[in-house]
């Protein structure tokens, strides 16, 4: 078994610790192994405590530590070399990719830390100001040595309109087409507030399969059961899982009736074939733009997202309705967090893109995590981070070198667009990095 200290967003035991910052799929790889989660205290929000045994039936409940956005927690671990102790407090901070999904900034022996997990915080959105502030508050002045990044838009070409003004977009394609079966493509969790602003402005209900309508009414959503249902005879809207979406099931749709689809997504339209190339999907509607900061080549981006909604496929629209940040957005989010040291989290996909070729200049110390080929050690793929001193002055403990070991990386069956890096895992050193 490994050893380790604390795991964010990965389930291969060997930690004395475990983060969930939410219940997307790819974020939870190994919580469903046989047997059930039995490895260790497991800190996620109160939401997503409340989802993960309808997800998960074989997680002890007794292990979950609900950890409120904006709560903190104090963590007493032991190093698995020599047992000496090691103190780690944790605040959850509000992520805004989907109910129940937070960030973990962790500050004390190790020095400070902050995984974002997914996140979307829109510029000029309310929650995503006092979420700033939330974040800010936490850090009361210190500086983040490491900060781990959701990069998967990083990229000047990936500027999504705020979420409600895609909402709106998608209305009026409903709109326009009155005699159409309607069908929207969306995950087992996240997006419930796009489905609510369609019932809302078209007064109309929304079909979902059980066990999504089981989940937004644990999510506290709808309690009255006026708006989702099960029967597809009460409504023409209908919300499926996103991997049926596609343009041969629409084909078979439509000779029934006639039957528009609808994918609200930062990126459906690229994938990566086999031999690593890109392909479109369908017909490329915007001028093709080069993705700079990749080392493996360059790949091509068919569709400018703030153009107004074009018809895809035959039968198919899809708007940029994301739930992770776009390019100004993370710009913002990193002159907010002034980090030593930058990494994404998105560790390859169909797009990849360092976050430190476009940001190198907002990190503290000019230092980012490259893309280097990493050390294998015992198994496993392991980058060595050494966190940095913080330039105000303020007293924490002596800081030491830690390792982050990054799980394999996989291709979701439910995005199918992108591989994402599962986690990571802290793992502590004997090596005592003295403060000048």
């Amino acid at each position: 078994m490994e050893e380790g200290l604390v795991s964010v967003d990965k389930f291969a035991g060997g930690s004395q610790a475990y983060f969930l910052t939410h219940l997307h799929q790819d974020h939870t790889r190994g919580l469903g192994a046989v047997g059930g989660w039995r490895h260790g205290p497991l800190y996620c929000s109160p939401t997503t405590a409340r989802l993960l045994p309808t997800r998960f039936p074989g997680v002890d409940v007794s292990l979950l530590r609900p950890l409120a956005p904006g709560a903190s927690a104090s963590l007493s671990l032991s190093s698995p070399t020599s047992d000496r102790p090691i103190a780690l407090r944790v605040t959850a901070i509000p992520a805004l990719h989907c109910h129940g999904s937070v960030m973990f900034l962790f500050r004390g022996d190790l020095g400070c830390m902050l995984y974002t997990g997914d996140f979307r915080w829109e510029l000029g959105c309310d929650e995503a100001r006092r979420a700033k502030k939330a974040l800010l508050d936490a850090l009361g002045g210190d500086t983040v040595d490491v900060l781990y990044l959701d990069n998967t838009y990083c990229h000047p070409s990936l500027n999504f309109p705020p979420r409600r003004v895609v909402a709106e977009q998608i209305v009026n394609i409903i709109q326009a087409h009155p005699d159409h079966e309607i069908i929207i493509g969306v995950d087992t969790l996240g997006k419930e507030d796009l489905l609510l602003h369609i019932s809302r402005a078209l007064q109309t209900k929304i079909w979902v399969w059980p066990q999504r309508l089981q989940t937004i009414h644990l999510l506290g959503i709808d309690e009255n059961q006026e708006i989702f249902t099960t029967q597809t005879s009460l409504t023409r809207v209908r919300a499926v899982p996103r991997y049926s979406l596609t343009i041969e099931s629409l084909e078979a749709l439509n000779t029934v009736c006639p039957t528009i689809g609808i994918m609200p997504s930062g990126m459906p339209w690229l994938w990566r074939s086999s031999e690593g190339k890109v392909k479109s999907g369908g017909r490329s509607p915007g001028k093709p733009v080069r993705c700079k900061g990749r080392e493996d080549g360059l790949t091509k981006m068919d569709y400018d997202p703030l153009s107004p909604p074009k018809l895809f496929e035959k039968d198919s629209y899809t708007l940029p309705y994301s739930e992770h940040a776009c390019f100004s957005e993370l710009q913002d989010f990193m002159q907010t967090v002034g980090p030593s040291s930058v990494k994404g989290i998105v560790r390859s996909s169909f797009c990849y893109v360092n976050p430190g070729h476009h940001f190198r200049h907002l990190c503290g110390d000019n230092v980012v995590q490259t893309d280097r080929t990493p050390v294998t050690n015992k198994g496993r793929v392991t980058d060595n981070l050494t966190p940095k001193k913080r330039p105000n002055g303020s007293t924490t403990p002596k800081e030491r070198k830690f390792r982050i070991s990054s799980s394999s990386l996989y291709r979701s069956k439910v995005t199918m667009k992108r591989k994402e890096c599962c986690g990571a895992r802290i793992h502590d050193t004997e090596e005592i990095i003295s403060v000048a």
